[in-house]
């Protein structure tokens, strides 16, 4: 799940980091009275968007006096910026930020992440703030600092201050600069983040340390522990089909291909994705229905699934454990009632209830295409996706 700038700057305050001074606006003149609120002479307006790169794609731009903020916020707003995280359909601009100016004297990267090859929580931290850190690892990747962290005892204040000192943070400043890695830990830990990243952390003139922008996404599986945060979901930033299926509680990423899967388990969900791929033809989507789906869920899947009309085929491929088959068939013998099915339908089931599965697929009447092996499951619904 990912949220908007200015909300990943309220939850940070609530963990003592300290945020330059801003206000979101959802009109032009009300950017122009955020500005004259905020005071000074030079302002940020910032695009309001779930993607990164927003600055080259034309979604930050300062301004120097109140005419230009609010010329600068009907420019952004309604419009659809475009970057490299976007897509070429861009995302849908309905707010911006506006950011009181600030003196900024040096800036650094800082992003705690998962590290899932060390099954740890990892600090990186580098001097080269403001650029791409994948750049930055690219072409400077001894200006990468890395410290893990040992998720039962978390961030250590020796640990911090040996961060600063590898970033070579002026001393005037070391002791702020590790309170609010500290400050940033304590969020990223307790709101169950994926990501938390902080790109620029700035020393201002004046020595103050102020994140300068953040990026925050949580684990989607951790949301029943947060319901504070499942409130701050912005419809309009998000895939209207996968927003359908969070509602149905489907796990489900949209994607470019042409033939829609419906798989109960996410493993045999990228095998079945991968063998679709290896006979040359391409997933429409992941769907993992999951171990404990209802007639109504797989009903919802379909309904899911043939909302988009790249679609040309369906493949359901089923392993029955936890599922049994016949729920499954009794789900896709219902969906078909209720949907209409306009594509070739390829079932193949192994497992629990799988005869009792395969009978009510067969006494439904329906035109359903069945197959023994994910293989040759696969390479009927490729066959079929080129024909049409």
């Amino acid at each position: 799940m990912k949220i908007h700038e200015y909300q990943a700057r309220e939850i940070l305050q609530d963990f003592d980091v300290p945020i330059p001074a801003g206000k979101v606006a959802e009109t032009p003149s009300q950017a122009r009275e955020v500005a004259e609120q905020l005071g000074g002479t030079v302002w940020a307006v910032k695009a309001q968007v779930h993607a990164g790169g927003r600055g080259k794609g034309g979604g930050v731009k300062l301004a120097r006096n109140l005419e230009q903020v609010e010329e600068l916020a009907k420019t952004m707003i309604g419009m659809r910026l475009v970057t490299k995280q976007t897509g070429s359909d861009g995302a849908l601009v309905s707010k911006v930020l506006i950011q009181q100016g600030v003196n900024i004297v040096s800036e650094y990267y800082v992003g705690f992440l998962i590290d899932r090859a060390n099954q740890s929580p990892v600090l990186l931290a580098s001097s080269e703030g403001g650029m791409e850190i994948e750049k930055v690892a690219a072409d400077f990747p001894e200006k990468i600092v890395k410290e893990y962290i040992d998720s039962s005892v978390g961030l250590t204040k020796e640990q911090a201050k040996d961060v600063v000192v590898k970033l070579n943070m002026d001393e005037k400043v070391r002791e702020k600069a590790e309170k609010v890695l500290l400050g940033l830990w304590k969020a990223f830990k307790e709101k169950d983040c994926s990501l938390l990243e902080i790109n620029p952390l700035i020393v201002t003139k004046e020595g103050e340390v102020f994140p300068l922008d953040a990026k925050m996404t949580f684990d989607d599986n951790a949301l029943y522990r947060h319901p504070e945060l499942e409130v701050l979901i912005d419809p309009s930033q998000e895939d209207e089909t996968e927003l359908k299926a969070h509602e149905a509680g489907l796990p489900y990423i949209q994607l470019d291909g042409n033939i829609a899967c419906l798989v109960n388990g996410a493993g045999l969900a990228m095998a079945t994705m991968d063998t679709i791929k290896l006979f040359g033809g391409e997933p429409a989507n992941f769907l993992d229905i999951g171990g404990g789906a209802s007639v109504e869920k797989v009903t919802a899947a379909f309904e899911i699934m043939l909302s988009k009309p790249e679609v040309k085929v369906i493949l359901v491929n089923i392993f029955g454990g936890i599922m049994k088959c016949d729920t499954i068939a009794e789900g896709i013998v219902e969906a078909c009632k209720v949907v209409s099915l306009t594509v070739p339908l390829v079932v193949r089931m192994k497992g629990t209830h799988e005869d009792l599965g395969k009978q009510i697929l067969k006494e439904s009447g329906l035109p359903i295409i069945t197959a023994e092996t994910l293989g040759e499951a696969a390479l009927k619904a490729v066959s079929l996706a080129k024909e049409q």
